[in-house]
């Protein structure tokens, strides 16, 4: 997430929290597809891009081990302060320089956490999750779904649209191997994709 991302969604980390900081905010197709990939993983699992810690919190009651770490310090205090009870450990920071060992979780989730990368610049975070990944552990990745890689006005800052397509070739450079892929389209809302990888 860019500097001036971070410091958009600090501003409306409150707002952003209260609207869609717990998994009664979550589509239920969702829900579904994150909880049936994690029963799939079998060590620790690591929520990239946690926001306000609801996904790893879900994880965690699931008897996961889970890291979930955000670059918005207001989002990882909220998901302490709300989570805390829940075997979390929640940290500030990057996607790009995850604060994780190599090879020390079975599973990356990164839920929209992505979206406000530059195409440019998306192989880092990438890179990334391959990097803390063990051998054959898996990444799920939920992004914005479109015909062609484009930015477009986020409700909090710029964010991008991407291709199954174009996004699963990068995930094939990156050293994973694409084991399934989900869209869906609702008229009340903005295309979705998710991806599910594991690491070659």
């Amino acid at each position: 997430m860019t500097e001036r991302a971070t410091a958009a969604y600090s501003a409306r980390a409150d707002e952003y929290a209260a609207l869609l900081g717990s998994m009664a905010a979550v589509h239920p197709d969702d829900r579904t597809l994150v909880d049936a990939w994690a029963a799939g993983r079998r060590g620790p699992s690591l929520d990239a891009g946690c926001g306000p810690g609801h996904w790893a919190a879900s994880l965690a009651r699931q008897g996961h081990r889970v890291t979930g770490i955000d670059a918005v310090p207001e989002f990882v205090e909220h998901a302490r302060r709300t989570y805390g009870s829940e075997d979390v450990d929640f940290r500030v920071g990057s996607l790009d320089a995850l604060p994780i060992a190599d090879g020390s979780v079975d599973g990356v989730l990164s839920w929209y956490s992505v979206i406000h990368h530059d195409p440019a610049r998306i192989g880092v975070p990438l890179a990334e999750f391959r990097r803390v990944l063990s051998p054959g552990g898996g990444l799920l990745l939920g992004f914005f779904e479109g015909p062609a890689v484009e930015a477009f006005d986020h409700a909090v800052v710029t964010a991008h649209r991407w291709p199954v397509a174009s996004l699963a070739a990068l995930l094939d450079e990156a050293g994973f191997e694409v084991v399934d892929t989900v869209t869906r389209t609702a008229p009340e809302h903005r295309p979705h994709g998710a991806i599910s990888a594991v690491r070659r």
